[in-house]
């Protein structure tokens, strides 16, 4: 087998571990059992647990970013496209086997890895909302203000609706999100 390919297989069988057992009940051991290799095979590839786990969320974020560009459209509004990246990018979270596992672990267990790894993503979302936020207010889709700001605003919005809300709510349709959406932003943000 190829160099390549055993590192190929540790990242995937890291990742199912990761998955099954939360970041901190995974062990070099279940690793390299998933993998089918050695334990000594991980390290000549990885230093420890924590690179590995770096690995991972790195393929994750690269993930999420060609779920948004395969989304966006630019003969659509920006409105248009925000809603439909995010939609997306909620849909691939709640969906993701890591991911869910990961908001468990914080959740029940705040253990502080899993924490990091979940800001990481965010960090990552909320960089590609920036650059699209201060795209459309470059094009004069929207006014101009800190896209930081508003990108933070966005995704605590949506997840405010699609997720705190289903706790003690019944769940709000993909419509009425956009709706509720675009009553508090497009009002505020938008030129007309």
């Amino acid at each position: 087998m190829a160099v390549v390919d055993r590192r190929r297989q540790i990242v995937e069988a890291a990742e199912k571990s990761f998955a099954l057992f939360g970041y901190k009940a995974t062990t070099m051991d279940h690793v390299a059992k998933i993998a089918n290799v050695a334990k000594g095979t991980i390290y000549t590839f990885f230093a420890n647990k924590e690179e590995l786990f770096d690995e991972i969320l790195r393929s994750v974020i690269i993930e999420m970013k060609k779920i948004t560009e395969q989304e966006v459209q630019d003969d659509r509004p920006f409105f248009e496209n925000l809603y439909q990246s995010m939609d997306k990018l909620l849909e691939f979270r709640r969906e993701h086997e890591l991911l869910v596992k990961l908001f468990q672990e914080v959740r029940d267990f705040g253990t502080p890895q899993a924490r990091e790894g979940l800001e990481k993503i965010e960090l990552a979302i909320l960089d590609y909302l920036e650059r699209q936020i201060d795209r459309a207010a470059k094009h004069g889709e929207i006014r101009e203000f800190d896209p930081k700001v508003i990108a933070f605003v966005l995704v605590k919005l949506y997840i405010a609706l699609t997720s705190d809300w289903n706790k003690i709510h019944e769940p709000l349709s993909k419509e009425q999100i956009r709706e509720f959406s675009q009553i508090f932003l497009s009002g505020g943000l938008s030129k007309t």
